[in-house]
């Protein structure tokens, strides 16, 4: 069954209503420029009040190295999402996470340069420029037609909704689904209907 992040949570009555309704993941955005950066001190306290099935996810811009690890210490975190610039090299930099590489996409993926990051996964998101991620924009899901062959899981966002995301499901067949901006009733917050009827289309979903 394809899973369910729910990203861009900034307070713990979100985080709650993500968990009650499935969610698998949370992600919490520490890049200052978002509308849905959270401090760590903040991300922290809700991550303690979390059941430790759920997997927490931080994400980060081209912050340096040391301040990511501390971030990813104090808060506890599983996962830490590369959405900037950063490169293959400093990817490897962090041996006890699972390190997901955002990517953007308009145009054709190219596996070669994807498979120079050797990370535990993938994420494919809208191409829009300065915008490093939480557009709400879909992208062509024909240009991941290749992207079984990676052999990695793959975490599919941009723009997906209640609406469209067993097409997108059905067209790329990903490990995961990440969703933000879409579920939001104003930026950097949920709302709690919209995630509840997301998570549950999603769990319907039935890959053969």
């Amino acid at each position: 069954m394809v899973k369910v992040k729910i990203c861009g949570i900034t307070n713990l009555q979100d985080a709650l209503a993500a968990v009650i309704a499935g969610a698998d993941a949370l992600g919490f955005v520490f890049y200052r420029r978002s509308p849905r950066y959270i401090a760590p001190e903040v991300a922290r306290e809700i991550i303690r009040l979390l059941p430790k099935k759920i997997i927490k996810a931080g994400v980060f811009v081209d912050m340096p190295l040391a301040r990511i690890k501390n971030i990813a210490k104090a808060c506890k975190l599983d996962i830490l999402q590369f959405h900037g610039k950063e490169t293959p090299q400093f990817c490897r930099k962090f041996k006890n996470y699972c390190v997901v590489k955002a990517l953007r996409v308009n145009k054709a993926v190219d596996l070669t340069e994807i498979l120079q990051y050797n990370t535990y996964g993938y994420l494919f998101d809208s191409y829009v420029r300065s915008t490093p991620g939480g557009t709400g924009k879909c992208f062509n899901w024909k240009l991941l037609r290749n992207i079984a062959a990676i052999k990695r899981p793959v975490f599919l966002s941009g723009g997906l909704h209640e609406g469209n995301v067993l097409r997108a499901i059905k067209a790329v067949r990903p490990t995961w689904v990440d969703a933000s901006s879409s579920l939001e009733r104003s930026p950097g917050k949920k709302d709690h209907r919209r995630i509840a009827r997301f998570i549950k289309k999603v769990k319907s979903s039935k890959l053969q």
